[in-house]
């Protein structure tokens, strides 16, 4: 008798240590409601300046006033107020000489040692081109010419880069008569690239002066 008690207790008692061996883990049910059935469609924003744009000026400045004028800033000079080109256009934004004295400023030295006197130059050039691209803007903002929507901000950086009247003859011929500078680029690559901005900040002067 105390001998198949013995034997009983010591089954017990490897019941207990299998026990502990075996995975006690039960399935989880995901609910209804949570399980994924289809596939699902991601919808992106459409229209994005940070991803159809391309990306000119480190850090995203947004599409104000600050923003285009850093994005084009960037791609003159990559944002530096002291460069000059291989063709004599200065600091940050690439003046020409011709420029500055139709806005009011003689000392190219000068200029080029203030950067306070450059944004003025800047803010103050932008306002008279856009004066003179003041009907052209009413006219062609919205429409598309070679597969690139105009706009008021591309149009000004294009006059930026190759002046006003030759944004207007791209414009008026309709993408025929596309004028760029001597290092290859045009005014069809600065109205895509420089699209989209709010430049309303900026009122159009005639004849404005520092």
């Amino acid at each position: 008798m105390k001998k198949c008690i013995f034997f009983f207790c010591i089954f017990i008692g490897l019941l207990v240590l299998v026990s502990f061996g075996v995975d006690q883990r039960t399935e989880v049910k995901i609910p209804d409601t949570l399980v994924v059935c289809e596939e699902v469609e991601v919808n992106y924003p459409q229209r994005s300046t940070i991803f159809n744009a391309p990306l000119v000026a480190p850090p995203f400045l947004g599409s104000s006033y600050i923003g285009f004028k850093e994005a084009l800033a960037f791609k003159e000079s990559a944002g530096d107020y002291f460069r000059t080109n291989t063709l004599g256009y200065l600091g940050k934004y690439q003046f020409g000489i011709g420029t500055l004295q139709l806005v009011g400023v003689y000392n190219a030295t000068r200029f080029l040692n203030d950067p306070v006197l450059q944004e003025k130059v800047f803010y103050t050039n932008l306002s008279r081109n856009k004066w003179i691209l003041r009907k052209d803007i009413s006219r062609f903002v919205g429409k598309h010419i070679r597969g690139v929507e105009i706009t008021e901000s591309g149009m000004l950086a294009a006059a930026h880069l190759a002046g006003p009247g030759n944004v207007k003859k791209y414009l008026r011929s309709w993408g025929k008569l596309n004028a760029g500078d001597a290092y290859g680029t045009d005014v069809a690559n600065y109205l895509r690239r420089f699209s989209g901005y709010d430049v309303s900040y900026v009122p159009p002067v005639q004849n404005p002066k520092i």
